[in-house]
Order: C-alpha cells, then sequence, then structure tokens
C-alpha cells in the first residue's frame, strides 16, 4: 500500500514493506518487515487535456529515508531493525544510522524530526529552494493526519495485514513494497 501526502515541492510517501537481502550486514541477517517512509521532491506536471483534466503528478527524487521495521523472526517486541538514511545521491540511499529513540519510540522520534524539517533537509544536504514555506505549513499542518497513519499502516505490517513476504520464496533479494 502506498499512501501520499503532497505539498507544495515536497511529499511524503509511506509504504509497507518486506525485505530480505542474501548477503545482509552482520546482525541484520534473515527478513524484516513494516514501514518505509521518503521525504521526495514533488512536481505538478502540464494538463494533458482540458483544464478540468486529470494533472498527472510525478513523485520525483528521494532526500531522506525512514525504516520502520522489525526482524521477521524476532519474538522480542519493537522495532529492532528501524533506522534512518540522512541523505540520499541521486536514488541511492546512505548507510543506515541506528538511534535508540527510533527504535523505542518510532512516532514520536518521527514527529520531532519532522517538525523541524529545515534541518531534516539541510542534514540531507538539500538547497534552501528544495522546500518552499507552504511545504513547511503544510507539512507541519498534516502532521498529527500522518503520524496517524504511519501508526496504522505499521499496525498493519506487523499484525501481517500488509508487508507479506511473496508467494514465492527465494533464496536471493526480495523486496515486496512500493518504495
Amino acid at each position: 500500500m502506498l499512501i501520499i501526502f503532497g505539498f507544495d515541492q515536497l511529499a511524503l510517501v509511506a509504504a509497507d514493506l518486506y525485505f530480505q537481502h542474501p548477503h545482509p550486514p552482520a546482525g541484520q541477517e534473515g527478513a524484516e518487515h513494516g514501514v518505509r517512509l521518503e521525504l521526495r521532491r514533488i512536481q505538478a506536471q502540464e494538463l494533458r487535456g482540458s483544464v478540468y483534466s486529470a494533472r498527472p503528478v510525478f513523485i520525483a527524487d528521494p532526500l531522506w529515508r525512514v525504516d520502520l521495521l522489525k526482524s521477521v523472526d524476532a519474538a522480542a517486541a519493537g522495532l529492532d531493525r528501524a533506522h534512518h538514511h540522512p541523505t540520499f545521491t541521486g536514488w541511492d540511499e546512505s548507510a543506515r544510522a541506528f538511534e535508540d529513540e527510533l527504535s523505542q519510540d518510532p512516532l514520536a522520534w518521527l514527529e520531532k524530526e519532522l517538525k523541524d524539517l529545515p534541518s531534516v533537509l539541510a542534514r540531507a544536504g538539500a538547497t534552501d529552494t528544495v522546500a518552499s514555506p507552504r511545504d513547511i505549513a503544510e507539512l507541519r499542518l498534516a502532521l498529527p493526519r500522518m503520524l496517524d497513519t504511519v501508526r496504522w499502516l505499521l499496525d498493519q505490517a506487523l499484525t501481517g495485514e500488509l508487508a507479506e513476504a511473496p508467494a514465492t520464496a527465494t533464496d536471493g533479494l526480495v523486496r515486496a513494497g512500493w518504495l
């Protein structure tokens, strides 16, 4: 499931994710599932019909990513694989950055980060023109709804309603989800 909160020049996109890497780093073996969030650029395209036609929208390159993930086989509660990627180079993310607060209270961490969008973007290396004042204001306005949505999506992923393994087993890379 893909959920998009679009603003002026930015969008927060969220989706359930099931992921298994064939050669994971030590301590990260086995499949993981949960929710991936990305802060991305968004671009309205030119109308392709009348003034009443649907407008094409392009969800562009990522700037920042948060993975609220749990080991599929983990018996313990909590998101033992929660991490973020503070920067991107093109479409490729930086290394996983783990923070205790993100694993312990992911929604509080996410709220704190998104309340200070200019700092998130600065750490991501984005220019001052990436986010407009409207982006900042609308994201703050939508923040409670976004957090409720992420909570719901995460609950669905961790109970198995979403973020499921593909029906066909494989020993290679498995990535099921929009993001």
